[in-house]
């Protein structure tokens, strides 16, 4: 039977996973058979007490006894604590594996529309399964299997007691069951409203400084509290069903003991058991049932646990279908964009639709037009940022597919409209977390972004922490180490959205100078510009309104028809306003 390609993604997915952690769940399961096995001790010592020492009157049997009941409660423990051992380093194990992986999906995630608290879901999923390793939810889950052991040992000291013992053990099965039937949806909903409340924080916070500004504190915080109080509310619901079921199988359990405890007078009195057999049943009993109600107990973490471990399981899916595509050359070339049609990740909805040109090394390409008519769309399906959803972006005839996301950064260099600088020192920034220190580079960047000399004078120099998104910068610095960082390595291509906003008149002569230089070394400069004095290195214009291509041609040629455009619309305008048609 062939497998489709997601099929095999998946069938490679689990395989990781399988692989990763099988053979430890194995011995798991095996030691936790060990340790509920040893747990019978208390059960076999008080028999042997009451029925054997007590009536021999033997000390020395007493003292044996006790001496062998100290020894494999000694091995009991110290299985134990290997198993308690093994699932917190199988936590730590789980973490190392796929937190990278959930940190990488996280990077991506807001890009395709999701809010900052969903792309950070997957690293609190990754938390929240090393938690529950290391709770008592998985040690309850591999004793569970072992109950069987403790209710035959009660059936053969009376067969009465087993089946009452294993009756309880069904009701209490049923409770925990319930409690997943019960709690499920209450959770999903649970986990949804956590997602909402953390999008309008996160919000809110990255939204301090309006809402300081402005005076809307308080509203910020109602709407907060509102989506809080639909949060609280459902977990409040969640942790009710567990608390109630968990509670009864409590009473239950305390009443089975009784029932247990009675039931052997009863039997002892009829002389059908001995005095020490009804303390075994006892404990033997109280420790069938523990497993079931410690998992009730549990059951919280457990559905956490299992709904973390999907969305991690299917993004281990997602990514085990990306093949890694083979090392392309260097582009030196051409930059072609064959009529590509893009839509926003969130809504679906078409912003960019047949837009085709085509440019060579050397060239520079101005792109203008009206605010929410496609150039940022543009940018970002060019950078890779959206993918097209039709027709392809080539470098050097390579669609963007083809070339390695870690490798393309080298030939690709991007200075978007609002620059977020990581929080680290400006080195670092520059050279996009590069291990190696290449100051010569490093220094050309700068320098070519006209900040060599503004980094210099200050107090740690290349080496100053820029702090949490570059707040302790003015935004033309950031803007001219955003450029500087596009710049890093001599790309070639360099992608810059509205580079001018933040910029003084000196700073504009630093980005002509740079657009310059991108196209004297044989490099494609593409430049999303409102201000024509950042068109004066370009030598192509493309026009793009209403998401599509309206104009792409030679700098002169465009700028001349736009004026012409826009000296006819006056003509058509003044009349109008003279005879007072338009008041």
């Amino acid at each position: 039977m062939a497998f489709t390609s997601k099929a095999l993604a998946e069938h490679h997915g689990d395989q990781q996973l399988r692989q990763a952690f099988k053979g430890i769940a194995v011995f798991l399961f095996w030691i936790s058979g060990i340790i509920n096995l040893l747990a019978l001790t208390g059960s076999f010592y008080m028999l042997q007490i009451y029925d054997r020492a007590l009536t021999s009157g033997s000390i020395p049997t007493l003292a044996a006894l006790s001496v062998l009941v100290i020894g494999l409660y000694l091995f009991q423990g110290l299985f134990d604590i290997v198993r308690s051992q093994l699932l917190v380093r199988i936590g730590a194990r789980f973490d190392r594996l796929l937190a990278p992986i959930a940190h990488r999906v996280s990077v991506d995630m807001p890009r395709f529309g999701f809010s900052t608290g969903e792309a950070l879901e997957r690293g609190r999923d990754v938390d929240t399964i090393r938690s529950f390793m290391g709770s008592q939810g998985p040690v309850a889950l591999f004793d569970l299997p072992w109950v069987p052991l403790y209710i035959l040992f009660v059936y053969f000291l009376h067969p009465v007691l087993g089946a009452v013992t294993l009756g309880g053990a069904v009701v209490l099965t049923l409770l925990t069951v319930l409690t997943e039937l019960k709690s499920r949806t209450l959770a999903l909903a649970a986990q949804q409203a956590y997602l909402a409340r953390n999008a309008v924080a996160d919000s809110n916070a990255r939204n301090a400084d309006i809402i300081k500004a402005m005076g809307f504190a308080g509203r910020a915080v109602s709407r907060f509290n509102e989506v809080n109080q639909d949060h609280l509310t459902l977990q409040t619901r969640a942790s009710d069903v567990v608390g109630t079921y968990g509670a009864m199988s409590r009473v239950l359990r305390m009443v089975l003991q009784s029932a247990l405890l009675g039931g052997g007078a009863y039997f002892t009195i009829q002389g059908q058991m001995s005095a020490g057999a009804i303390i075994a049943v006892s404990v033997a009993s109280s420790r069938a049932l523990a497993p079931i109600d410690m998992a009730i107990g549990n059951w919280k973490g457990v559905v956490s646990a299992r709904q973390a471990f999907k969305r991690l399981r299917d993004t281990m899916v997602a990514l085990a279908g990306i093949t890694k595509p083979l090392a392309l050359p260097a582009p030196t070339k051409s930059l072609k964009i064959d009529k590509i049609s893009v839509a926003a990740p969130g809504t679906g909805r078409v912003l960019l639709t047949e837009v085709a040109f085509e440019l060579k090394a050397g060239q520079g390409l101005g792109v203008i037009g009206p605010s929410g008519g496609g150039k940022t769309t543009l940018v970002r399906a060019l950078t890779g940022i959206w993918p097209a959803q039709r027709g392809n972006i080539r470098l050097d005839d390579a669609d963007l597919t083809q070339w390695d996301e870690d490798k393309i950064g080298q030939y690709v260099g991007y200075l978007p409209q609002d620059v977020a600088l990581l929080d680290g020192t400006i080195v670092e920034n520059i050279t996009r977390l590069a291990p190696e220190r290449d100051a010569r580079a490093i220094v050309a960047a700068t320098k070519a972004a006209g900040v060599h000399e503004m980094i210099v004078h200050l107090p740690d120099g290349y080496d100053t922490q820029l702090g949490p998104m570059g707040t302790s910068l003015s935004a033309g610095q950031r803007q001219r180490i955003g450029l500087a960082r596009a710049l890093y390595g001599d790309p070639f291509v360099v992608i810059m959205d509205e580079p001018n906003a933040f910029l003084d008149a000196e700073g504009e002569q630093a980005l002509n100078e740079a657009i310059r230089q991108i196209r004297a070394r044989g490099g494609i400069a593409v430049v999303v510009a409102h201000r024509p004095s950042i068109l004066a290195e370009v030598d192509m214009v493309a026009v793009i309104q209403n998401g599509r291509l309206s104009a792409f041609g030679p700098k002169d040629e465009i700028v001349a028809g736009q004026r012409k455009a826009s000296a006819k619309a006056l003509k058509i305008v003044e009349p109008s306003l003279q005879s007072g048609e338009l008041a």
